[in-house]
């Protein structure tokens, strides 16, 4: 006996070996790739989305709008440490991530997710923290308070954002309910548009408008900015995959495809309607295409991405000279019909070219289109009822708090002397 023990104990070890969990490992590959994909992501608020907005204002309150991106970044990233990341990506229930990786709390040089870092995870999910409040500020651009303006985004980012994000990518019950959202769709694009339109509602139309002329004060700034725009988007969706592989591929091809088609068919509309293509038009209609196919990023191929990106350029377009010349509601920057049209346009659409007769990466397992329409709707409900709601108890809150809106003589003057002693341009 004592001779076969040992020939016992060698036969039966690698089946020993197999079922013990394997410890996760950093992919040194994947870890490259998200390093970049978290500086690109970080490069489209700055400088890409802060001069893309900086451009479109007029000159008098361009630095406030540089301002606003720069704080924002600042104080986002320490409520991110402090409680954010806990919040949106903690493992309490389904409803939110509690607070148990407050301060990143566990986080260690060795700790992994998934193929990557832990480390690198939460500062890739802080860059997408960063620009969705920056994106809300395109709808109060000229008229709102600095300080009314850090503490409205702090207050967003913690009630609204990081529960939202926790709904549809920390396991949480739209996850679990089967939404697909490859890179923000619901939760940055929706979120933020919804956002918007009622901050718009709320803090009233600019002094002037819609009689007064507020063209953009300087588009080689705002071209500029979406230039970054568009290639830090390649970050933002084909990050999402996080790992270097043929998801994060697809998801890079596909983005750019929409954003080209996005783009060109925004410039026809206008071309056709207007009897002249705009440089405004064209670099709107880019930032449509890419808001409208992040959700179906690393879902559909590249027909659903041509279809997508035409789609984004023309309801966009129509939904943006609708709010502004029917319905005159002054959100500055048009972040709700290019951000939240797009992001619901895109995220519904995910439902059907996710089809694998679309070149899509196919349903799940017993589910029809029909069904996963449905649980798609069934998020754009449950993002657009939560943003609106949440963001009017909020404004309602801080303008309590702290006044959001700055008075009349000082909107006529400028923000950028009023709140900053400064001007953009010493001519």
């Amino acid at each position: 006996m004592k001779k076969v023990l040992p020939w016992l104990l060698v036969i039966a070890a690698p089946a020993v070996l197999a079922q013990a969990p394997a410890t996760p490992k950093i992919d040194n590959a994947n870890t490259a790739w998200m390093l970049v994909s978290a500086a690109l992501v970080l490069f489209m608020t700055l400088p890409g989305l802060a001069l893309f907005y900086a451009g479109l204002v007029r000159a008098k309150n361009v630095l406030s709008v540089l301002m606003q991106c720069f704080a924002i970044t600042c104080v986002v990233t320490l409520a991110w440490f402090a409680v954010g990341y806990s919040i949106a990506f903690g493992d309490a229930n389904a409803w939110w991530g509690g607070v148990g990786r407050a301060f990143f709390s566990g986080m260690q040089v060795a700790t992994v997710k998934g193929t990557i870092p832990e480390t690198l995870f939460a500062m890739y999910q802080l860059t997408f923290a960063i620009i969705t409040p920056a994106l809300v500020i395109g709808a109060y651009a000229e008229r709102v308070r600095f300080g009314a303006m850090l503490l409205f985004s702090v207050l967003w980012l913690l009630i609204v954002y990081c529960p939202l994000a926790h709904w549809v990518w920390g396991d949480g019950w739209l996850q679990k309910r089967g939404v697909m959202d490859f890179a923000g769709g619901l939760v940055v694009h929706l979120n933020a548009g919804v956002a918007a339109l009622v901050c718009a509602l709320v803090l009233g139309r600019r002094r002037g408008f819609p009689e007064t002329q507020m063209a953009p004060h300087n588009m080689t700034m705002c071209a500029t900015g979406a230039g970054m725009l568009w290639v830090g988007w390649f970050g933002f969706n084909a990050g999402s995959a996080l790992a270097a592989d043929g998801s994060a591929a697809m998801a890079m091809l596909v983005t750019h495809i929409a954003a080209a088609t996005g783009a060109f068919v925004w410039m026809l509309c206008e071309w056709v309607r207007y009897g002249k293509p705009s440089a405004l038009g064209i670099v709107t209609g880019m930032v449509a295409g890419l808001g409208t196919i992040t959700p179906a990023s690393g879902f559909v191929g590249p027909i659903g991405a041509l279809v997508i990106g035409a789609a984004a350029g023309l309801v966009c377009f129509f939904a943006t000279n609708y709010m502004k010349r029917a319905l005159n509601i002054d959100d500055s920057l048009d972040v709700f019909p290019v951000h939240g049209v797009g992001g619901l346009m895109g995220t519904l659409l995910t439902g059907i070219f996710v089809s694998s007769a679309f070149n899509g990466i196919g349903y799940p397992e017993k589910v029809t289109m029909g069904e996963q329409f449905v649980t798609q709707l069934v998020g754009v409900v449950a993002t657009a009822v939560w943003s609106g709601a949440l963001t009017w108890i909020l404004l309602k809150l801080v303008d309590a708090i702290a006044g959001m809106r700055v008075a009349a003589d000082e909107e006529t003057e400028g923000l950028d002397t009023v709140l900053h002693n400064e001007k953009g341009y010493n001519l």
